[in-house]
């Protein structure tokens, strides 16, 4: 079983300089083959590679189409049976590859996998995008086991297993190849953020199994691209949150749902602006207005399923957190 380690670049020499090492090192050439997938950069990255790492294969795409677009275009030359999708702000760790290929192997189904993610600048804690697995309440509000909102832990070994997930950060983003062209797939819509999410719930709406792997780690810078404090990150989660609820969600009560669920936007915006960050309750209203725009399309793009799966295990992740203050969720199989 071979893997083909992607890499998506926009302008990142910088980043390249000081990943790609531990990529190289740490991925056993005997079944991996590394590839950078560039997004048409204007900085000299592409010369980087040729000069610095010849025997990586490069790709090059005409245009920068974000992290959907990008990823969509550059799979389309690559055969390998495994796809690992690897930011460029990802340091990996010795055996990081064995865990997921052997996982691969022993469990046929398994079509989606995510390792452990911790903080490259805090090792010792958990990183936002992904941790120990991803999960969404009721109205598609994404957390993971180790982040719930804002409240991080720190790694003790409590996420040292393999368990069930509802989705897996695109940070490191393991899919069979087979499965990625099923699904036909990131949705370039989104253009970047939530578009992993959203992959996953049109696998798991066609009964495909996503699993988190914690005996394969990696280390994520986290915002390298667009930190947590840009409100265009804001506008782009919110967006295409919704989106993501109008294309998956069972069809019974779900414009029910989806107004809920603007409501509760309106709850964050007014606390953005409690906090002084009126550009994230602006960026809150352009999410709507972006979401009402896409409103018909997105919902052309609902597929059915055989059965409406019960896609959520915390019905508020807000009310969870908020409310009731608590920091992490038990999310246990």
């Amino acid at each position: 079983m071979k893997i083909a380690i992607v890499i998506l670049n926009w302008n990142g020499k910088q980043l390249l300089e000081q990943f790609l090492p531990s990529i190289v090192a740490y991925s056993d050439p005997s079944y991996s083959t590394i590839y950078v997938a560039d997004n048409a950069s204007t900085d000299n990255s592409i010369a980087f590679i040729k000069e610095e790492y010849p025997a990586i294969t490069l790709i090059q795409n005409s245009s920068n189409g974000g992290y959907a677009k990008g990823y969509n275009d550059a799979l389309k030359h690559v055969k390998e049976e495994i796809y690992a999708l690897v930011n460029s702000d990802i340091e990996v760790s010795k055996n990081w590859l064995a865990p997921i290929r052997e996982m691969y192997i022993a469990q046929k189904e398994v079509a989606i996998i995510q390792p452990k993610i911790l903080d490259f600048k805090q090792k010792e804690s958990f990183e936002y995008a992904g941790a120990a697995g991803g999960f969404i309440d009721k109205y598609g509000y994404p957390f993971c086991r180790g982040r719930v909102f804002n409240s991080i832990e720190k790694d003790l070994g409590q996420y040292n297993d393999t368990r069930p997930i509802f989705w897996a950060s695109g940070a490191c983003f393991f899919i069979k190849n087979e499965v990625f062209h099923q699904l036909k797939g990131f949705d370039e819509d989104y253009f970047a953020h939530q578009e992993e999410i959203d992959l996953c719930w049109r696998a798991q709406n066609l009964g495909l199994s996503i699993y988190y792997n914690g005996h394969s780690t990696v280390y994520h810078v986290g915002g390298a691209t667009l930190n947590n404090l840009n409100p265009q990150k804001t506008y782009l989660n919110f967006r295409n949150s919704l989106c993501n609820l109008v294309k998956n969600t069972p069809s019974k009560g779900m414009f029910l749902l989806i107004f809920t669920r603007l409501l509760l936007d309106g709850v964050a915006g007014i606390k953005f602006m409690l906090e002084l960050k009126p550009r994230h309750t602006y960026a809150i209203i352009r999410a709507h207005f972006g979401f009402y725009k896409r409103l018909k399309m997105m919902h052309k793009k609902r597929q059915s399923t055989a059965q409406e799966p019960n896609y959520y295990q915390t019905k508020s992740i807000v009310w969870d957190h908020f409310v009731k203050g608590e920091k992490k969720l038990d999310m246990r199989a």
